[in-house]
């Protein structure tokens, strides 16, 4: 995918058309490059949107608190199809008691809130085997990062697969291809050919609720080969197996074949 070029490197009077997309984009470089100055957006039939940028950040009112009422105008302006933008950079007046909302948090934000489970899965798929590095000309500033990012981002540092870059960030599925979405609609995430076979095609390198639950089950943190799960599994059911701990009261012995049910089900389940 593209980069929008940035406008801002273009004289006075410079318009870009604005594909679907290419706002949030927009939005994002100048943020990341701390852009001041104005940013008008042209659209058929209505007046120009003229907003106001310091260091990266939409000047919005002092009434604005929560900046809602910003969030909302970038997210509209989003949306709009024919428009064109234009920016003209330099110190600005800014009113007094004036707040700023990041372009690079809006983006981010604007961007993940797209991502619903069925999207997540036609990510997985379409990403699921190639290798996938940070365009560190792209990366976002650190300061708007948390630990679960810099761990993605150091597990991309070279060229990983879905599968290896999971447990190296350690952070929930959701929440790591939400970030991925995030960095390649900006143009931040590198895709490199065809990664190597997984050492265990059985099964995907993103897994579903019961998986991870007969993983839990199990008291496996993380995608294992067979050889694992059957490890775990006969450890399991060496210490629960009901007649391997005779003289227990009717109770315990009940919760004990109970619980190796679970542990059998969820290591065939594995296994399959």
């Amino acid at each position: 995918m593209g980069v929008t070029p940035g406008i801002a490197e273009h004289g006075p009077g410079y318009r870009q058309s604005l594909a679907a997309g290419d706002f949030v984009r927009l939005a994002y470089r100048l943020g990341r490059s701390g852009a001041t100055g104005v940013l008008t957006v042209h659209a058929a039939w209505q007046r120009p949107e003229i907003l106001v940028l310091r260091r990266g950040a939409l000047v919005t009112t002092e009434q604005d608190i929560s900046g809602r009422a910003a969030t909302a105008r970038l997210a509209r302006l989003a949306s709009l199809t024919g428009a064109t933008a234009s920016f003209d950079g330099g110190a600005q007046t800014h009113p007094p008691g004036a707040r700023g909302l990041p372009l690079v948090v809006w983006a981010r934000q604007h961007l993940e809130a797209q991502l619903d489970q069925t999207r997540a899965d036609a990510l997985t798929h379409e990403l699921a085997g190639v290798r996938l590095s940070l365009r560190s000309d792209q990366a976002p500033d650190g300061a708007y990062l948390d630990e679960a990012d810099r761990r993605i981002l150091v597990a991309m540092a070279q060229p990983r697969r879905l599968d290896q870059i999971w447990p190296l960030a350690r952070t929930p599925r959701f929440r790591l291809l939400c970030f991925l979405h995030f960095l390649r609609q900006v143009g931040a995430l590198a895709i490199a050919g065809v990664g190597a076979v997984d050492s265990a095609p059985h099964r995907a390198p993103f897994l579903d609720a019961r998986t991870h639950a007969a993983l839990r089950t199990l008291g496996l943190s993380e995608p294992s080969d067979r050889d694992t799960v059957k490890r775990a599994y006969r450890r399991l059911a060496r210490a629960l197996h009901p007649d391997l701990q005779p003289g227990v009261p009717d109770a315990r012995r009940r919760e004990l074949e109970a619980r190796l049910r679970e542990v059998t089900a969820a290591a065939e389940a594995l296994l399959s």
